[in-house]
């Protein structure tokens, strides 16, 4: 569902208030960073983006599938979960806004997370408005619309009383489930792209003309770059890997002067 809600800023203080954030503080977007223990240098950038680069923000957006998985609130109990909720609540305590969409992996992100991370949830697509620029976010698995497969599980994993059903179960039921996509995902990691996979034109032009926007900030699809579309300029923001291979990471910066994608410190 569609949404256009003005942004606390930290500024400001009050939740819905509206206020513009001074210019000097910019707006930091990233996504896609599938956090989890078995992945421990990806941690600690995250750590250090939480710690050092995030204090020059006025907002951090993370825009879906900030952890691997996620099978319910209760996997706070766990150190990892918490340590990473924690670590996020040090951003309201030095008066910045986190913000938090979910994602494919993360879907079942709850209101208990929110509010151990000081976190505030997104809807997903939302339009905010940005330095006076108007910019719909999304996670960008919505927006893959040749994939009808995904597209019939995700309304599924999107129903309430699915999700109710789901958490009834035990949790290592579901975490077994969980590990075992898990490890179908990564098998597929191998095979060639599909531009199945990918967003499609008809969704992104669809979401510019119902959001009324021409600036698009996504993630998903793993392929980081500006794209000048039909309907206006789309954002897809990378996602981390620092375990694995080649050094994959990055955030997008947008204050007064515009947007411009960094790499990680």
């Amino acid at each position: 569902m569609l949404q256009e809600t003005p942004l606390r800023s930290a500024a400001a203080g009050v939740p819905g208030e509206g206020k513009r954030p001074h210019a000097a503080r910019p707006f930091l977007f990233l996504s896609d960073l599938h956090l989890s223990a078995a992945i421990p240098r990806t941690v600690a950038a995250f750590e250090h983006f939480i710690q050092v680069t995030a204090n020059q923000a006025d907002s951090v957006f993370i825009l879906g599938d900030l952890f691997e998985y996620w099978i319910g609130d209760d996997m706070l109990a766990e150190p990892f979960a918490a340590h990473m909720a924690a670590l996020m609540h040090t951003l309201s305590e030095r008066g910045i806004a986190l913000y938090i969409m979910h994602g494919n992996r993360d879907f079942l992100l709850g209101k208990r997370f929110m509010k151990a991370a000081g976190a505030i949830w997104l809807p997903d697509p939302i339009a905010i408005t940005a330095f006076g620029t108007r910019v719909v976010l999304a996670h960008g698995d919505a927006l893959c619309t040749a994939d009808h497969g995904y597209q019939w599980f995700r309304r599924l994993a999107r129903n309430r009383f699915a999700q109710m059903l789901f958490l009834a179960w035990p949790f290592r039921w579901r975490q077994g489930l969980a590990e075992r996509m898990r490890s179908k995902s990564e098998a597929g990691r191998t095979r060639p792209a599909s531009p199945r996979y990918d967003v499609t034109r008809k969704g992104v032009e669809a979401l510019f003309m119902k959001t009324g926007t021409t600036w698009m900030i996504h993630g998903h699809t793993h392929r980081p770059a500006r794209h000048q579309e039909t309907g206006g300029t789309r954002w897809v923001l990378p996602d981390w890997d620092l375990d694995h291979g080649e050094r994959r990471g990055g955030y997008l910066r947008v204050d007064a002067e515009g947007f411009r994608a960094l790499p990680l410190d």
